[in-house]
């Protein structure tokens, strides 16, 4: 009888132990955390530029020996004075001469001028331009948790999981 009392003391006060560290572990263990209720990523959008270069084909007018179009001035000048110069008598004569290379003159200018103007070749230019890349980066989280029956919201550098450290009542934000 006095063993079995023995044993039903010793077997009662590691029962007793037992059960108060397991108390006093979750006691413990619920004190220094405090549960995270949700973590929300915070993006930002980031725009990068960068330069596209591609070539191009332009049309380039050839360089002119004459480009006043004396030329051709002169040449319609002395064409229409001698075509003018076949009409008509005395004065008129002189009139139509004098008219004739007037319009000579100005025919021939705008004739040397157009052909100048056509005269062109194709030239490959490069041409560049910035265009603007977007990504997201991640900036953080805003986590919300609880802490003394309250809820709050921290934004950290990394996802806490399911609860954070505490220190004397403060929130122990390394990793």
């Amino acid at each position: 009888m006095k063993n079995q009392l023995l044993i039903g003391g010793i077997i009662g006060a590691v029962a007793v132990t037992a059960i108060g560290a397991v108390a006093g572990y979750r006691m413990l263990d619920s004190a220094t955390y405090a549960d995270v209720i949700s973590v929300n990523p915070i993006m930002k959008t980031v725009s990068v530029p960068r330069e596209v270069c591609r070539d191009q084909l332009v049309e380039v007018t050839n360089p002119t020996k004459d480009p006043k179009q004396i030329t051709g001035t002169v040449a319609g000048a002395v064409i229409g004075g001698v075509l003018g110069n076949q009409v008509g008598g005395g004065k008129g004569k002189t009139a139509a001469t004098v008219a004739g290379a007037a319009a000579g003159g100005y025919a021939g200018n705008k004739i040397q001028e157009n052909m100048q103007e056509g005269n062109t070749h194709g030239e490959s230019q490069r041409v560049c331009e910035t265009v603007r890349d977007s990504h997201e980066e991640q900036l953080g989280f805003d986590v919300t948790y609880r802490l003394d029956g309250q809820e709050r919201v921290v934004r950290m550098d990394h996802d806490p999981g399911n609860r954070i450290a505490t220190s004397h009542g403060e929130l122990v934000l390394n990793p």
